[in-house]
């Protein structure tokens, strides 16, 4: 289990300034323990947005997001919805929010950040999607975390060390930042990589203090 904190609602504002329409997804599994995403704070979220001109095209609140496969069969169930959306605004932990911009061809906004609890893991099997770093970029990166996905946590990349779309460190893994490009491209956000994302608070983050690994 990750534990989940929604953002604030001026920064939620601040990701879908320019945009009209949006779709909401939460999740029955972490999300609603920690109150930052189930059913409640779902509706709670689209009173909100409404209140401030949003138009709010639907919602889906899914039993296990980080289940991509599950999501899949989910999400399909709302496409229409989905299709008449600007974009999704995802509220759960960086895993989920990482498995619906795995599906979906749009913009996902993260709406919660993800706190350390020491080390938990959700339910993405054979890989780690999310380092609990207590201040979600997915916003800036299309979904793709290089927190927990580029070998040198770089927060506005890439580090020009990769080769053929590899990582340098490691040229089995691929370079996410060459992913987070792809990502932006095909979603029509290339201007997210012009964005400064400014130097994160280390001291929320699981891998904060003196650098160990974790695989």
């Amino acid at each position: 289990m990750l534990i989940s904190k929604q953002k604030p609602l001026e920064e939620i504002m601040e990701y879908i300034e320019g945009e009209k329409k949006v779709f909401l997804v939460g999740c029955k599994g972490c999300a609603e323990g920690w109150e930052s995403g189930g059913e409640r704070e779902i509706l709670e979220m689209k009173k909100k947005l409404e209140e401030k001109g949003k138009i709010v095209t639907g919602h889906v609140v899914v039993d296990m997001l980080c289940d991509k496969a599950l999501s899949a069969i989910k999400l399909k169930n709302f496409k229409k919805k989905i299709d008449e959306a600007d974009s999704l605004i995802v509220f759960t932990d960086g895993a989920g929010v990482q498995v619906v911009a795995e599906l979906v061809k749009k913009m996902v906004h993260p709406g919660c950040n993800t706190i350390s609890s020491g080390g938990a893991h959700a339910e993405w099997k054979g890989a780690e999607r999310c380092m609990e770093c207590g201040n979600c970029v997915l916003e800036y990166t299309g979904g793709l975390c290089p927190i927990a996905r580029c070998s040198k946590h770089i927060l506005n990349g890439p580090c020009g060390g990769s080769q053929y779309g590899k990582c340098e460190v490691d040229e089995t893994i691929p370079c996410v930042w060459h992913l987070i490009y792809e990502r932006l491209k095909e979603i029509g956000r290339l201007d997210k990589m012009e964005m400064f994302v400014a130097p994160k608070d280390w001291s929320l983050s699981l891998i904060a203090g003196p650098p160990v690994k974790r695989f």
